[in-house]
């Protein structure tokens, strides 16, 4: 396994009247972050809060090219940006341990926190297709590129791991600062991961690292 250190190229926040960071995701000009009550944009270029959904906003954030997909308690809700309208819902496959969310070909990612696990939900039913084993605490999912990478965050200890979609297996991880926590994660599909700091009402943007072309 590949292992290096996070590079912390920017903080935002704390921000006024958010005590923390849950679940947020990248709709490709701004970041939403869930904050409890609401769904709340950044933009990451002025550091400034935008518009706020207000719905029910526990846990992990996702965006499918039109839809926000958001955890709250135990289910899934499907919204529409434009509107803030809720168009869907659908069970979280941990009934209310859920973490992580996020949108790749068509499907759910959802993390299970205590139980250490991602599993690949239909969007339309909830029905889980399969599911992944960790060996940490699972917090934020995302897909860059084709790989899967999910927070973790125990105790004083996070960081960010690329794991084989099929097998589980850890291929790489970034260590964050001691007593940095990673709630929430996603990629700007370029060289920034976006990380939920949790109950310091901080996200931070870590440096994703380098591919090499392979040949």
């Amino acid at each position: 396994m590949k292992r290096s250190r996070a590079e912390i190229v920017r903080e935002y926040g704390p921000f006024e009247g958010i005590d923390k960071v849950h679940g947020l995701t990248w709709d490709g000009q701004q970041v939403w972050f869930a904050v409890g009550d609401r769904i709340q944009s950044l933009d990451p270029q002025s550091g400034q809060t935008q518009r706020a959904i207000e719905v029910p906003a526990h846990a992990g954030t996702a965006f499918d090219g039109q839809h926000l997909f958001q955890i709250a308690e135990d289910r899934i809700q499907k919204i529409d940006p434009q509107t803030g309208r809720v168009l869907a819902t659908i069970p979280a496959p941990g009934g209310g341990g859920d973490s992580g969310l996020a949108w790749a070909d068509g499907t759910l990612w959802v993390g299970e926190y205590r139980e250490r696990k991602i599993h690949q939900v239909d969007p339309q039913t909830g029905a889980v297709l399969r599911t992944l084993e960790s060996s940490r605490f699972v917090t934020g999912v995302t897909w860059v590129d084709g790989e899967l990478w999910h927070g973790t965050w125990e105790g004083d200890e996070s960081g960010l791991r690329h794991i084989d979609a099929r097998t589980g297996e850890v291929l790489e991880q970034i260590d964050m600062p001691e007593g940095t926590a990673v709630s929430g994660l996603e990629s700007d599909g370029g060289e920034r991961f976006f990380c939920g700091g949790g109950p310091s009402g901080k996200i931070r943007a870590v440096r994703r690292p380098k591919r090499t072309i392979e040949q």
